[in-house]
């Protein structure tokens, strides 16, 4: 064998080597898909998140810079049912990127996957912002968590071959490991069925659902629409015919009104983290869950 030969087969081998090692550049719209698709892939794939958890992904910009990422992005993880219908589908049409488009591989709503909450009969919008999919904040029911965990699993598998054993091995060890996790959650939050709460937006709604909770008010007199003290004052009527126990809210909602409600009716008002990221103790999916429970029956006792 020649030197040339020679040099053509190391090349070659490096070549291979290089692509077998190349991470998948992944754009995720919420913290929750970026966690996930971290714990999925490792350090085969390379995650960018297009919000924190401290912004509210029904308003966010398309910014130059969210353009650049979406541009040499592999794979789109979104929530979808219209969660970013103010920037994503704006942000598709600006990439130039074939691969992400919806319909495409690369291109991946979660809330397509799950059964989705509050499914609107009829559309009107004079009840607000009314999401004709249904409840797109899926994620804080952990089973949701589990079926996406799958597709994502399937669709790195898919787009990157290569690497394909490695993703299936993720994906099974994350979801032995999430599952005990849920049994767990599901145990330790067992005296949180049928506390009734009030809660900023309908964004808890499936948190609710799977610890069993019933939620008897929110603070926006409309969904998307801002609280009035009209609406506060209608809420504190209520209470005193439906007591509620807890007013939830989010790291990105105004806390003023949840306090305000909470000092005059004398119950406590809690901030969950929601996302990945919404406190100190949320550093991932499974501390977001730990977290979210613990605090909750703190509210409770």
């Amino acid at each position: 064998m020649n030197k040339f030969c020679t040099l053509l087969i190391m090349v070659s081998l490096l070549a291979a080597s290089q692509a077998a090692h190349a991470a998948l550049n992944v754009l995720a719209c919420e913290p929750e898909w970026a966690a996930l698709t971290q714990e999925l892939g490792g350090d085969k794939v390379s995650v960018y998140t297009a919000t924190t958890a401290l912004q509210d992904a029904h308003h966010i910009e398309a910014r130059p810079s969210l353009i650049a990422k979406a541009r040499s992005a592999d794979l789109v993880v979104c929530t979808g049912a219209e969660l970013e219908v103010g920037w994503l589908p704006l942000l598709m049409s600006q990439t130039g990127n074939g691969k992400i488009q919806p319909g495409m591989p690369g291109h991946l709503e979660a809330s397509n996957f799950v059964l989705k909450l509050e499914v609107p009969r009829q559309l009107d919008r004079a009840q607000g912002d009314i999401h004709p999919a249904g409840n797109p904040h899926i994620h804080l029911d952990p089973h949701n968590i589990a079926r996406v965990a799958e597709v994502i699993t399937d669709r790195l598998s898919q787009l990157d071959p290569a690497n394909a054993a490695t993703y299936q091995a993720r994906g099974k060890a994350f979801q032995e490991r999430w599952q005990a996790a849920i049994q767990r959650w599901e145990q330790e939050g067992a005296p949180l069925k049928g506390v009734p709460v009030i809660t900023h937006h309908k964004d808890m709604t499936y948190l609710i659902h799977w610890l069993g909770m019933r939620e008897v008010g929110n603070l926006e007199p409309k969904p998307g629409l801002p609280p009035t003290a009209g609406h506060l004052s209608e809420l504190f009527s209520n209470m005193q015919r439906e007591p509620a126990k807890i007013i939830l809210r989010t790291p990105f909602e105004d806390p003023r009104p949840s306090e305000s409600l909470a000092n005059r009716a004398k119950i406590p008002a809690v901030m969950l983290p929601y996302t990945v990221g919404g406190d100190d103790k949320a550093k991932d999916l499974f501390s977001l869950f730990d977290d979210t429970i613990q605090r909750l029956l703190q509210a409770a006792k």
